[in-house]
């Protein structure tokens, strides 16, 4: 078993004196898309979203990386890199090189499930015998950090002497750690449970599968980004410093979307959404209340987003199929060849045999209008948006977009909405950067990718954004119009783009 506790703290960070700001508080609010964010400012002129939004700059055309999960999702936010230099393709995956848990290595292949069903027995840690094997490292377990190709930007602060903290929802998201193994000084992963929303045949005492537990969950997380606000460890129990970057993921959203969806298509708020949206709101208050008692906000960058949207937002496009209708028809193609399947809000197809992946998406199309299936990429469309899975051991062999609307899902399952696709309902996100000394609150309308949040972080902090190696790889640059009242020694790279169009 592996439990995650505070590392020791820093006697100070030692990031450089004169950056832009000393602190990043980093926040993914889960589904919030741009449009959410714009009818709740709107019919709540006085909430904390608004505030931000005028004392910063609202990203209004910003999109996460593909597919869309919490996984992916996240790490686009904290490495700035897409799937294709992650590795990270979902928290339930498959790799060919990898071995199966429990196993002895021998032979390769093996799926790789970093969500709740990792879970040890005790409180918030992970089973080791639950992890996938490492054939090329003495086959031992593989932790989520050690998957990870990448370094984060806890791992690029904490390497500068800085002071690190993140919270999160599952044991498993210690892959914030990052390869190193250490990027987080103080790391909270109070498990959140199955995704339980909307299913019938489950008690709403599951976190999930009500609003309101989901709330009460977020708000005791919001409680642990207050204490480090306040200089101690998440749970209060020690003196620590107040993290250079720091942040945590809120629920209660991801979760209203499911229960309660959208009005109409233009995505105006129901009730019980608004009220989720809401109450996110209340808690976001109160940490800039707390960063003004401190007397930090104008040293913090706030940084509000989301790993990823919900769709469909119409609720005249839901459309519900069995996502064992898809399995079969994928065994009936090509018996024995598949490895595994990851299916939500579209499809992740892993193949035993990858020459069979042609067949595979003849078969998928010929039963287009039964799976509601949009497109099928394999072969030389899939290698110009992944690594091939020839060249690379965790890319999918085939991958299924769904007609809007359409999620796969079982009989029982009564939520409104998912996410983990390719449509700009689960690509959709919120982007707002906030801070008292940016030049000038606006709005930008052009398209940023959720993968330029990650070096504009660094940046703000005074490192520069080749720090992180996915940065490096992929080339993200600083989110567009992120400059400063003041003269600072901000380690920007002008040739990847810093300017916001007039």
């Amino acid at each position: 078993m592996a439990a995650f506790a505070c590392a020791a703290a820093p006697a100070k960070a030692a990031l450089p004196a004169d950056a832009p700001v000393h602190h990043v508080l980093l926040i993914s609010v889960d589904g919030l898309h741009g449009s959410d964010l714009e009818h709740f400012v709107g019919a709540h002129p006085a909430s904390t979203l608004a505030a931000l939004s005028k004392s910063g700059i609202d990203y209004t055309n910003a999109h996460t990386v593909v597919p869309a999960d919490s996984f992916p999702g996240l790490m686009a936010l904290v490495t700035g890199g897409t799937p294709a230099v992650t590795g990270v393709y979902y928290d339930d995956s498959y790799d060919r090189k990898l071995a199966t848990p429990g196993g002895d290595c021998s032979t390769a292949g093996s799926r790789v499930r970093y969500d709740e069903s990792a879970d040890a027995i005790a409180k918030d840690t992970i089973d080791a015998t639950k992890m996938p094997r490492d054939p090329g490292n003495g086959c031992v377990p593989l932790y989520p950090h050690a998957f990870l190709r990448v370094n984060t930007i806890f791992d690029a602060v904490h390497d500068a002497g800085g002071y690190t903290a993140w919270i999160d929802k599952h044991p498993t998201y210690e892959i914030v750690q990052g390869p190193s193994g250490h990027g987080v000084d103080d790391i909270f992963l109070p498990e959140i449970g199955a995704n339980y929303e909307g299913m019938n045949n489950v008690a709403t005492t599951e976190i999930t599968g009500s609003l309101a537990s989901t709330e009460k969950y977020d708000a005791m997380k919001a409680h642990a980004v207050l204490n480090e606000i306040d200089g101690r460890t998440h749970d209060g129990s020690h003196d620590a410093p107040v993290p250079n970057v720091f942040g945590m993921n809120f629920q209660s959203v991801n979760v209203g979307e499911k229960l309660h969806g959208w009005r109409d298509a233009d995505g105006n708020l129901t009730p019980g959404l608004d009220g989720a949206i809401g109450f996110v709101d209340h808690l976001l208050g109160d940490l800039m209340q707390e960063l003004d008692k401190k007397k930090l906000r104008d040293d913090t960058l706030v940084v509000i987003t989301a790993k990823h949207g919900n769709g469909p937002i119409n609720p005249a496009l839901l459309r519900k199929i069995d996502g064992n209708k898809l399995e079969q028809v994928v065994k009936a193609a090509a018996p024995g060849a598949l490895a595994k399947i990851t299916d939500d809000h579209g499809a992740l197809i892993w193949l035993k045999d990858s020459s069979v992946a042609s067949k595979i998406a003849t078969a998928l199309r010929a039963h287009a209008n039964e799976l509601g299936i949009q497109d099928v990429l394999y072969g030389t469309r899939l290698a110009s948006l992944f690594p091939s899975p020839d060249k690379d051991s965790r890319t999918p062999d085939v991958v299924v977009i769904t007609r809007d609307g359409v999620i796969y899902a079982g009989p029982h399952d009564g939520k409104l909405a998912e996410h983990g696709g390719f449509h700009d309902d689960d690509t959709s996100v919120a982007l707002v950067v906030s801070n008292p000394r940016l030049a000038g609150a606006r709005q930008v309308r052009y398209p940023v990718s959720t993968t330029e949040v990650a070096p504009t972080v660094v940046s703000a902090l005074g490192l520069s954004p080749d720090t992180l190696q996915a940065v490096v790889q992929e080339g993200a640059g600083i989110l567009p119009g992120v400059n400063w009242t003041a003269s600072h020694a901000l380690a920007q790279n002008d040739a990847r783009g810093t300017h916001v169009n007039p």
